[in-house]
């Protein structure tokens, strides 16, 4: 049985039907949600700094693409397992890039799961205008910790980080997952906020790395607490 549902999994003609409906599924639910009134404006926070580089925590990137300004690119890295492949496949649907690879680890194994060549596409994408959407924690690591591969995409490139988190009042979330996933519901509200930009220099050392890093930490949980708190839920 569990052969045959891995099997499933990977069939194309099964996640097409799955991301069209998981897609569609997100985008009402976007729609259907009212804003509080209290999500910040990326255009005026931003002006003069895109491209940038959008962190957030995993399990909570579920309605991200429809919050995306319609006047920007914007690619996401999706990690190259089987398991990722819808998700990439709905992020496709929403108009948006994707880039495949694990960027969390830079350091070790990360050439085994496409680290490396996802940093340079990454950075190449960004050179060409293009903002990154970046899950900020490692899958199975640790949650709610950022890894050092966004603080030195930032260095690599010189484009500042942007810690985003969205939250609705409607939503589900699995316990028993690493991360916590949360599956928002319609017919509630809804709130986007985001940090201030955290640039990384080009000559930034492995004491200053580790700074941005916990600075990336410590401002996505803020900005998770307000988007939170705004909607009505507990930090």
């Amino acid at each position: 049985m569990r052969r045959f549902g891995k099997s499933l999994l990977g069939s194309d003609r099964f996640q097409t039907i799955a991301a069209a409906g998981l897609g569609g599924f997100f985008a009402l639910t976007y729609r259907l949600n009212r804003d509080t009134g209290n999500s910040s404006d990326a255009h005026s926070l931003l002006e003069g700094q895109w491209p940038v580089i959008f962190a957030l925590w995993h399990g909570q990137q579920l309605l991200i693409p429809y919050a995306a300004p319609r006047d920007q690119r914007f690619a996401s890295l999706v990690s190259r397992s089987t398991d990722a492949e819808i998700n990439a496949r709905v992020i496709e649907r929403a108009g948006h890039q994707v880039i495949r690879g694990s960027g969390g680890r830079v350091r070790r194994f990360a050439n085994r799961k496409g680290g490396v060549k996802a940093m340079l596409s990454m950075r190449d994408a960004l050179r060409a205008g293009t903002n990154i959407v970046m899950i900020a924690d490692i899958s199975k690591g640790a949650p709610r910790q950022a890894g050092d591969g966004i603080v030195r995409l930032a260095k690599l490139t010189g484009r500042p980080i942007v810690p985003m988190a969205l939250a609705t009042s409607r939503n589900h979330v699995v316990r028993r997952s690493w991360d916590q996933t949360t599956i928002n519901l319609p017919f509630g509200r809804r709130c986007l906020r985001l940090g201030e930009p955290i640039h990384v220099a080009a000559d930034a050392d492995d004491a200053e790395l580790e700074a941005a890093r916990l600075r990336v930490t410590a401002d996505l949980d803020r900005v998770t607490g307000e988007a939170r708190a705004s909607v009505g839920q507990r930090p």
